[in-house]
């Protein structure tokens, strides 16, 4: 979100010594905690208004968005995804890039999306912030969105509207602050290496591994001296669980379509840097540039890599990288 450096921030000064406290506490725990960091933006707004509601999403490809944390009246909300319309507070941010109150329409963008929590109850007031990562020669580019609601009417003021958009920035640029990061190692030469990429297989290991350290914590559990009967049946429901799930994780990488990796893995590592960029429409003169080759050496790649995947155009190629990419 854009903000001028040189204006002092309009709030009073309790939510300033709120938000200076939340500054110090960011940038000293949460860097690698988005879990963390999240958590801990809803707990400053609440001490700022009253938020009974409180979400991050995150847009991604046209139409989707991605909710990582959500509470609600104090209970948490499982992580989703939906696709968004065109009448709800998505759609609302996209084509204004501005912070939403409910205000401006008397709740209507609110109550037109997909609501969050307990659907038995609306929300009487709603603040949501949108956040920006910086684009290179455009515009600041729309990712995400913090959103603060409240059952009780009238809940957010001007000053509880400015904090919450400071309090969105500063989210913002840890956010943004790790996207650099990895931008700075990804534009490191790739001759040598090979690119370091998401995948399906990463998420499955990490989930095993997290559902694994759940598993011990019951186990531990179990061997307390003063466990009831109870306790311990649930301890053990619990452990039965998670070893199925580490099972079936494991199981459903062995359903994956194997011919996008094995494709890939044909190539050698500065091929498969090209065809990675492939996935994002580059032409032969932004990929020279991007790798930082000659435009020859570009034609000579892909030339190679359109041979090993036995496909006619780049197209096709970019479809099945992105396959991989995705699996």
């Amino acid at each position: 979100m854009e903000e001028k450096a040189s204006a002092p921030l309009r709030v009073d000064a309790e939510t300033a010594i709120i938000l200076r406290e939340a500054y110090h506490k960011i940038e000293a725990l949460f860097r690698a905690d988005h879990y963390g960091l999240y958590d801990y933006a809803r707990v400053v707004a609440g001490k700022i208004a009253r938020v009974d509601t409180f979400y991050v999403g995150f847009l991604q490809g046209t139409s989707r968005v991605r909710y990582p944390y959500g509470y609600d009246d104090g209970r948490y909300v499982d992580p989703d995804t939906h696709i968004f319309g065109p009448n709800g507070q998505t759609a609302w941010l996209v084509r204004r890039r501005q912070t939403y109150r409910f205000a401006y329409d008397n709740g209507a963008a609110l109550h037109a999306g997909v609501p969050i929590g307990d659907v038995g109850r609306r929300s009487e007031d709603a603040v949501t912030v949108p956040i920006f990562r910086p684009v290179k020669d455009g515009p600041d580019q729309l990712f995400g969105m913090l959103s603060m609601q409240s059952y009780a009417p009238n809940s957010f003021d001007d000053n509880a509207v400015r904090a919450f958009e400071w309090l969105g920035g500063l989210v913002e640029r840890v956010l943004t602050r790790e996207g650099e990061d990895r931008e700075a190692l990804r534009r490191l030469p790739a001759g040598d290496v090979g690119p370091n990429l998401l995948t399906s297989d990463h998420v499955m290991e990490y989930l095993a591994h997290r559902v694994g350290s759940i598993r011990e914590i019951a186990t531990e559990g179990m061997d307390e001296p003063e466990v009831s009967a109870a306790v311990r049946s649930h301890l053990t429901r619990i452990i039965d669980l998670t070893e199925h799930i580490q099972s079936e994780l494991i199981e459903m990488l062995m359903d994956t379509d194997e011919g996008p990796e094995r494709r890939y893995a044909s190539l050698t590592k500065a091929q498969q840097s090209v065809a990675v960029l492939l996935v994002d429409g580059l032409d032969n003169d932004q990929l020279a540039a991007e790798l930082g080759i000659s435009l020859n050496t570009v034609k000579t790649h892909l030339s190679a890599i359109l041979r090993k995947y036995g496909m006619a155009n780049r197209s096709q190629v970019a479809d099945d990288v992105r396959k991989y990419l995705a699996r």
